[in-house]
């Protein structure tokens, strides 16, 4: 049985479609869910599902408490839902291949630092671009620029806010998400 980590830095919902895909699964189990920020309601959704906690700050992070708490909790594979720090050289390190983010636009477009959430999503709409949708990539030193594993789009309509941009995406992220993960663990 794998064992998941999931860092996440707001309120979880992808955290939380992943938490119920895994539930009762015979291949793999959420271990533990981390969070930079102790106010971040992806705690309260974890536990919902009596899955442990972590809460760090980015020098703990950085100093390799973290990594430490993955090692010692025995962890297979890191998962980053909605998680807005840069991770660590050692950290990548320690699970080569075994590491994935999700984000929310098609990269390579919309990527990089400072752009998550809604911001991508406003500037998707300033673009004028006709489609959008949803990569999940492994974790490599840079922002948003490792392998890419899966992409789905969604279109862009003329009447289309960010608001509703989030919406179509945030259906990408929950249907695709879990199921990405399975294949890869």
């Amino acid at each position: 049985m794998k064992r998941l980590a999931i860092l996440a830095s707001g309120s979880g919902s992808n955290a939380e479609k992943i938490m119920e895909h895994f539930r009762y699964s015979q291949k793999a189990k959420v271990s533990l869910i981390a969070s930079n920020k102790s106010d971040a309601f992806v705690l309260e959704r974890a536990k919902k599902y009596g899955i442990p906690t972590f809460t760090f700050t980015p020098k703990e992070m950085e100093s390799g408490e973290l990594l430490g708490k993955l090692q010692a909790e025995m962890i297979d594979f890191v998962i980053l839902a909605g998680f807005l720090l840069k991770i660590p050289e050692d950290l990548i390190r320690a699970f080569p291949n075994r590491m994935v983010n999700i984000h929310p636009a098609l990269l390579p477009n919309y990527g990089g630092k400072g752009m998550y959430g809604m911001k991508v999503h406003q500037a998707v709409k300033a673009a004028g671009d006709t489609q959008t949708g949803i990569t999940i990539h492994l974790v490599n030193e840079n922002y948003d620029e490792g392998k890419i594993i899966f992409q789905a789009a969604t279109p862009v309509l003329p009447e289309d806010s960010p608001e509703t941009i989030a919406e179509k995406v945030h259906a990408l992220e929950h249907r695709y998400f879990p199921e990405v993960i399975e294949s890869l663990v």
